[in-house]
Parts: C-alpha cells; structure tokens; sequence
C-alpha cells in the first residue's frame, strides 16, 4: 500500500468478508489488523487482499 486510498481499498474489500468485524490499515507501516470471528480463515483474508490487487508478505 502507498496512500490512503490503498488503506480504504483493502478495508473495504476485507469488510466484505462475513464475520470481519474490524479492520484497520496503515500504508506508512504497510500493515493490516483484523479482527474477525473463528469461522474466517486466513486465507480468506489474503485472498481479499490479493483479490483487491495487494500483496500478502505473512
């Protein structure tokens, strides 16, 4: 992520996903937090953030 509005695009595309509760990013750190029920894998996660044109480092 590089700006702000890649902050919104990969939260919005994460919200999407039922059972994310919260979602928080920050492009000067290049990190995402999530906060989201047991019954989300983390591969739905990354599949989001990929799905929405970012890379997953972890």
């Amino acid at each position: 992520m590089s700006c702000s509005g890649c902050e919104q695009n990969v939260e919005s595309a994460l919200q999407k996903l039922d059972g994310v509760t919260r979602v928080e990013s920050d492009h000067e750190a290049d990190t995402v937090e999530v906060v989201a029920d047991e019954g989300v894998a983390d591969d739905d996660i990354h599949a989001a953030i990929e799905q929405a044109g970012y890379d997953v480092a972890a």
